[in-house]
């Protein structure tokens, strides 16, 4: 097992910032850490990387015990904090030659050019830290936590403040890194996590709520099926309430309505004999799916 957690607790004085979190991460894995802001990520992640202790339980990484063997876990791990913390002053190269150093490794020109492709720093390997854009930055980073080929890979919000581009280009990154290496991040981006991670675990006010396949999740907590439908000509509402099933409706646009159901009732084909009942043809009939935001907010709320 690539990370192993065990009832781990963090207490801040009398603040429980982890109560009790348990979970596992195979090698290969690509798994999406969420919560809302306050919720234990960067804790869980800080206490993974060595970077502090927990207060109760126990964490192994790739089998060793990060409170017994610190410094042999930390050469196994690549970590990409929320908050960079670069050297601005530094060039790209040089920067990336002081952390391998720092690793052990000889920063040959063919380490650190290796390196600088993987992540694609190519243009701007010449310029100091403090002259690229966020997007770059963070590649830096990247190439930090990558300079010595570790077997997992912990990110935490590595898109915060990135254009659509730069969001794609660190996706497509990520999912590369992910064919060898597990990988462990947290994100606020659902997309994201739909994207590029096999499992999603969510935690909210410390406690591990969910730890489930994305798929797995938006099939589990459909609370109700919801229909947009654009009829040609108008029809009496008065008579769409009676439809069986409907919980609420409400119009939208011309014609157009928005009528939600219990999640185990499909009122397609009731919509459409009432359609024929009416004399006004659909024009259009959509059901939405349910989204992992949603679910997130099911799972997370007060």
């Amino acid at each position: 097992m690539s990370i192993k957690v065990e009832n781990i607790t963090k207490l801040y004085g009398t603040q429980r910032a982890l109560n009790d979190v348990s979970f596992e991460v195979k090698p290969g894995e690509i798994v999406g850490f969420l919560g809302p802001n306050g919720a234990g990520k960067s804790t869980m992640m800080k206490i993974i990387t060595t970077y502090i202790p927990a207060s109760e339980g126990q964490v192994s990484v790739c089998g060793i015990d990060v409170t017994k063997d610190a410094l042999a876990v930390r050469g196994l791990i690549g970590y990409l904090p929320e908050h960079n913390p670069l050297y601005l002053d530094m060039y790209v190269r040089e920067s990336i030659a002081f952390v391998a150093q720092i690793h052990g490794i000889k920063p040959t020109k063919k380490v650190i050019d290796d390196i600088i492709e993987k992540v694609g720093l190519q243009v701007e390997q010449n310029k100091k830290i403090g002259a690229l854009s966020k997007g770059y930055r963070q590649r830096v980073g990247l190439a930090q936590a990558l300079i010595h080929d570790p077997k997992v890979l912990i990110l935490d919000e590595p898109t915060t403040g990135l254009d659509p581009n730069q969001l794609a280009e660190i996706r497509n990154l990520i999912k590369l890194v992910g064919k060898e290496k597990t990988v462990m991040l947290s994100t606020h981006i659902m997309q994201e996590v739909e994207a590029i991670c096999d499992r999603v675990m969510i935690i909210n006010k410390g406690s591990l709520v969910a730890n489930k396949s994305a798929k797995e999740l938006t099939n589990l907590a459909t609370e109700k099926t919801v229909i947009t439908v654009e009829f040609e000509g108008q029809i009496k509402e008065s008579n769409l309430k009676n439809i069986k099933g409907i919980t609420q409706f409400a119009k939208i646009g011309d014609n157009t309505y928005k009528i939600e159901s219990s999640s185990d009732i499909d009122l397609r084909t009731a919509i459409f004999n009432f359609a024929v009942s009416e004399g006004a043809a659909v024009l259009t009939l959509q059901k939405e799916s349910q989204k992992l935001e949603d679910v997130f907010k099911q799972l997370t709320r007060q």
